[in-house]
Order: C-alpha cells, then sequence, then structure tokens
C-alpha cells in the first residue's frame, strides 16, 4: 500500500544574529516576540510513502501547476522507485491512497494508474489521523 499527498513548505526568513539582539533597561520586561512571517515564498511537495519509508518526495516547479499532464508523470516516477526500491515485494498490483482532488480524478490519470497497475482505494473523509504529511517538519 502506498499513499500519496501534498503539503506546501514555507521559507522563512530567519533573524540575524544582531536583529535579535535586545537592548533592556534593568528591572524592565522582555518585549514579547511575534511569530516569523511566512514571508520568503512557498513550494508544494508531493510526498509518498509506504509501511516502510517515504518513497518520493518532488517539489513542483515554480509556476506550475498540479494537473492532468503534470500528475501522471509522478505516477511513473513513483512506479520506477517501487521497482527499485521494493524489489521483489510488489508481486501483482500496488494498493494506492490519494485524495480526491480534481488533478487526481482526471481520466487519464484514471487511465495512467490502470496502465501502471495501481488499484486505488477510497478516500476516508479527512482525519488528521490519516494526512501524516500534513504533520511533516
Amino acid at each position: 500500500m502506498v499513499t500519496m499527498d501534498e503539503t506546501w513548505l514555507y521559507h522563512y526568513d530567519p533573524e540575524t544574529k544582531q536583529q535579535s539582539v535586545e537592548r533592556q533597561q534593568r528591572g524592565s520586561t522582555h518585549p514579547k516576540k511575534f511569530r516569523t512571517q511566512k514571508s520568503a515564498g512557498k513550494v508544494l511537495a508531493s510526498i509518498s510513502w509506504d509501511q516502510d519509508d517515504i518513497l518520493l518526495i518532488d517539489y513542483l516547479p515554480k509556476g506550475e501547476t498540479i494537473n492532468a499532464e503534470y500528475y501522471p508523470s509522478l505516477l511513473v516516477q513513483l512506479n520506477d522507485i517501487l521497482k527499485e526500491k521494493r524489489r521483489g515485494k510488489v508481486t501483482k498490483q500496488v494498493l494506492f491512497l490519494h485524495d480526491n482532488a480534481p488533478a487526481h480524478r482526471a481520466l487519464a490519470n484514471q487511465k495512467k494508474l490502470a496502465y501502471l497497475s495501481f488499484q486505488c482505494l477510497d478516500h476516508p473523509p479527512y482525519s488528521p489521523d490519516l494526512a501524516q504529511s500534513d504533520y511533516l517538519d
């Protein structure tokens, strides 16, 4: 069984040592610090894993979207990695779990999944227990 999910990874602008220095007078309290802003940008990562390990992390190139053209190429990469990393374990078909995003449900992707012998499992309603990639650091 293989699971795939997407998550946004944010770039942060950390403070330099000089920026984080605070001058205080005796007896004064430390000022409150605010959270770091997500200002430097973000990138979409598609992560695939099975029970043993992370199989594939793919970073979407800037300016592209996950669509019916991009997603099949990702599935082919995943299939190649499965053949390499799980040699001898995959005998008939791969049980595959991904969400119900429109790009995943496209007819071209359904045909590619069938061609690669991936059997899609029905995606359950959202549960934090099943969306592990939402909690990766």
